[in-house]
């Protein structure tokens, strides 16, 4: 299956979204700090990255802009529990497939992450 990287400052809602698509098949790598996430990237370009707008250091749309440097072929997820238009809009335009609201709905997760790697 595929190698998920997931970047979220909440280490719970990192472990809930690996204990899901766990459960798919999908190895998934949890980070809640930005320079381990890039480091695994580079060394480990993974499928599929999941990343949370809000982060510690970093928004999640300059990590978006930062990993398609490092993989331009990698494909996102967003996800956000204060959604806006712009971020929304931004995101998408520099490359993420989706964008999800949080709380995370678990089926949604599953049919979005199946949906952006039929993509790869």
């Amino acid at each position: 299956m595929a190698e998920i990287l997931v970047l979220d400052d909440v280490q719970d809602v990192g472990m809930m979204i690996q204990r899901i698509l766990s459960r798919k098949g999908h190895q998934v790598h949890v980070y809640c700090d930005e320079e381990p996430a890039f480091e695994h990237a580079r060394e480990n370009p993974p499928h599929m990255a999941i990343l949370d707008i809000k982060l510690k250091k970093m928004s999640g749309v300059d990590v978006l802009r930062e990993l398609k440097k490092i993989n331009s072929g990698i494909r996102v997820m967003m996800l956000t529990g204060y959604p806006t238009l712009e971020t929304a809009k931004e995101s998408l335009e520099l490359g993420a497939d989706e964008y999800c609201v949080k709380p995370i709905d678990i089926n949604e997760l599953e049919e979005k992450t199946e949906q952006i790697l039929n993509k790869l």
